[in-house]
């Protein structure tokens, strides 16, 4: 199961960089504006996928394969598990403005997430960081020489991320004008 997550979180992380590429080239590539446009259609899905798989992953590390959540890690699955709800409803709703009470979850996991992966390569930095329970600094595995449970949850939090906020350039408006004519039927 280590081995697999950890070719899920590369995969994850590698997505990021073609989801951002993507968006970044869609002006002058036509290939890279239809693939831009293509993920925009399933982003909400594909990132709800990402949550809950990510939910599930962390759910087998601890209660499977027995390893013991520290205080870093608890505050990463404070972030990703509502994620997986709310990315779920808002896709079943195709609710495009969900990127927006999405980000405060995704950013704070990030941002803890990258600290913790910090702090596993400089044990030195984290002084203090878990004075209860297991060390931040632990590490239960090490695939590829640089893959570990900090480093598959940044991955998770960085793909929802750009799944949720790369969008091509033409459908801003579009979302925009979509909410905005959900709002006024609403209080009309």
């Amino acid at each position: 199961m280590e081995l697999f997550s950890s070719m899920l979180a590369i995969v994850a992380s590698a997505g990021v960089l073609v989801v951002v590429g993507a968006r970044l080239a869609s002006r002058r590539s036509s290939v890279a504006r239809q693939l831009s446009e293509g993920l925009h259609g399933v982003s909400t899905w594909l990132a709800w996928l990402v949550a809950a798989v990510s939910t599930a992953g962390s759910l087998y590390f601890s209660e499977v394969a027995d390893y013991v959540p520290c205080r870093l890690c608890w505050f990463q699955r404070i972030c990703m598990y509502p994620l997986a709800g709310i990315l779920l409803v808002a896709a079943l709703r195709r609710d495009r403005s969900v990127k927006w009470y999405a980000l405060p979850l995704a950013v704070a996991g990030l941002g803890v997430s990258t600290y913790h992966y910090v702090i596993e390569w400089k044990p030195a930095l984290g002084d203090g960081a878990c004075s209860v329970g297991p060390s931040c600094t632990d590490i239960w595995f090490r695939e590829f020489g640089f893959v570990t449970l900090a480093f598959m949850a940044w991955a998770g939090f960085a793909v929802i991320l750009a799944l949720l906020f790369v969008t091509p350039a033409s459908s801003r408006s579009v979302d925009d004008g979509e909410h905005m004519n959900s709002t006024s039927e609403m209080f009309d």
